[in-house]
């Protein structure tokens, strides 16, 4: 017979579903042990019956036993619901055949007989002590009630229940001995327990106390780290503004650096443009020194020239008894020299000092357009500006400088300069005004040099450098007359 898979069984076939037959060729013998056995009072055993369900052990043993048992029948012996458990394993048949071959025993008395001859067979000596009806006191009950109900002698069914009141007796005692070994175990358990709760306690009594201690030896040091936290904020401040004060002190150190790098530049810018004129001046045979002399003496001959055409004076008609000084009738008095003076706004005073031998005029071209004409714009202001100095320097034969900031240009100006007009534009970082101040460095001493600029401070260094400042009104007046 075939077994399904994962345990499930096949059912039997159509042959071997068929009952047993008296005559069939795998029948063996119906009765093969002894006939049913009568009780005292002349009833057959197997109509004996049990006054409550037979004990669980007890029914488990019996199963047990049909399952060892049925490997020694044939398949043709056995009932069909158990011809499909007939190649199993005994396990496997207690497994799943269990049921089935507990009603089997109870309700196919033939079926039952060849289990008890198997039994008999295996156990003789329990079956014969109970066929006499007097089973061994040192047997198992359970092994007794199981074997009594399969070969059921007679007073089976009291064999039965004793044997099932003792092995539950039994079983109680042992569930009792149980409990009670459960029990000490229990207490020895709640005894540790305790024991260990006690010492928990202890061990958590003493974590705590170290805890409290700790918390306050960190509370100590958290107070400590504040405190040094803020020191230390305390001192970052203070360093934050000495770094304020730092930065300030090497700002204004910087600025001054700066400017004094500015003036230093300037000087050398100078030091190099008279380097270069000294050395164009080599270069045509003649040095800065003997220009200087030469322009010099002009002026001084020139003046000379002048002042005799001024005093009106004979070549040589000088006699000694005209150095005595007398007032002479028709001569001009003191009071006459003071009326012939001018004021600073008087346009005639720029014709004086440009009337002087060998003058140089140097505008400041800006401040003159600025102050005259500011609305117009910066191209047309030099236009106009170096279109009247071109006719006041054909007029006066003086030397005529006009100097423009370069820092106002956005880039570079293609202008022709008028006849008789030199016009100059500042280099980059460099000023008008330190320009002028230059060109009037360079001029000898006793040469006549004015200076049109209305800037107080370009005023003061030409002053002290030997020029004669005039304002920027004076020079607009003098060529607004023109």
């Amino acid at each position: 017979m075939e077994e399904r898979t994962g345990g499930e069984p096949r059912r039997p076939t159509k042959a071997a579903d068929a009952p047993p037959g008296p005559t069939g060729p795998d029948a063996g013998p119906q009765h093969t042990g002894p006939q049913p056995h009568s009780g005292p009072d002349g009833r057959d055993a197997d109509s004996e019956g049990l006054e409550r369900p037979l004990p669980e052990k007890v029914r488990r043993r019996v199963v047990a036993f049909t399952g060892d048992a049925l490997g020694g029948l044939t398949v043709a012996q056995l009932p069909p619901p158990l011809r499909q458990y007939a190649r199993f394993t005994p396990q496997r048949r207690v497994k799943f055949g269990g049921n089935a071959m507990a009603a089997a025993l109870e309700s196919d008395a033939v079926f039952r007989q060849r289990i008890a001859s198997r039994l008999r067979e295996q156990l003789p000596e329990l079956a014969g002590a109970l066929d006499e009806g007097a089973p061994p006191p040192a047997a198992d009950p359970v092994d007794v009630a199981a074997v009594g109900y399969v070969l059921r002698p007679a007073g089976w069914a009291k064999l039965v229940a004793a044997a099932g009141e003792e092995a539950q007796r039994a079983q109680a005692e042992r569930a009792g001995e149980e409990v009670q070994r459960e029990l000490t175990r229990l207490r020895e358990e709640l005894s540790h327990a305790r024991s260990a709760a006690r010492d928990d306690a202890e061990r958590a009594r003493r974590d705590v106390e170290a805890l409290r201690k700790e918390l306050d030896g960190t509370q100590r040091r958290l107070r400590s780290a504040q405190a040094d936290v803020r020191r230390g904020e305390a001192a970052l401040r203070r360093a934050q503004s000495e770094l304020e004060a730092a930065r300030s002190a090497a700002g204004a150190d910087k600025a001054a650096s700066d400017s004094e790098v500015r003036r230093l530049k300037s000087r050398l810018a100078e030091s190099e443009s008279a380097l270069e004129a000294q050395r164009r001046a080599a270069r045509e045979g003649r040095s800065v020194e003997d220009m200087r002399v030469r322009l010099l003496l002009d002026t001084v001959l020139d003046a000379a020239q002048g002042l005799r055409r001024e005093l009106a004076l004979p070549p040589s008609e000088s006699r000694p008894a005209d150095t005595v000084e007398a007032v002479e009738p028709g001569r001009m008095s003191p009071k006459d020299v003071a009326a012939r003076a001018l004021s600073a706004t008087d346009p005639a005073l720029l014709d004086q000092l440009l009337a002087l031998p060998q003058a140089h005029l140097v505008v400041d071209g800006y401040n003159v357009t600025k102050t005259g004409y500011p609305a117009m714009p910066l191209e047309k202001q030099r236009l106009r500006l170096l279109g009247g100095l071109a006719g006041l320097a054909a007029q006066s034969n003086a030397e005529v400088t006009c100097v423009f900031d370069g820092a106002e240009l956005a880039a570079p100006v293609l202008l022709a300069p008028p006849r008789g007009v030199r016009v100059l534009f500042s280099k980059p970082g460099q000023t008008a005004d330190e320009l002028i101040r230059r060109l009037v460095r360079a001029e000898p001493p006793g040469r006549p040099v004015v200076v049109v600029s209305s800037d107080r401070e370009v005023a003061d260094g030409c002053a002290a450098a030997g020029a004669r400042p005039v304002a920027a009104t004076l020079l607009l007046k003098r060529l607004a007359r023109t």
